[in-house]
């Protein structure tokens, strides 16, 4: 089983990877030795926070075609 911080970096890789036609993201492991599991998880959520608001610039968009 992984550790905890593996698992953090392959979910950092997987939400930086889930867009098709993006370059793959692969994150070294040896950054296990320099980020502990706070840091980790904080990347995680800001990665998160910018696809967010991304998603809402997307709807805004988007509205302008929408017909009423």
């Amino acid at each position: 089983m992984k550790s905890t911080k593996e698992q953090l970096i392959i979910d950092i890789e997987n939400l930086l990877n889930r867009y098709e036609g993006v370059k793959p993201t692969h994150i070294d492991p040896a950054l296990l030795q320099f980020l502990d599991r706070n840091t980790l998880l904080s990347i995680i959520d800001s990665i998160l926070r910018q696809q967010e608001k991304t998603n809402e610039s997307n709807i805004e968009w988007l509205e302008q075609f929408k017909q009423y």
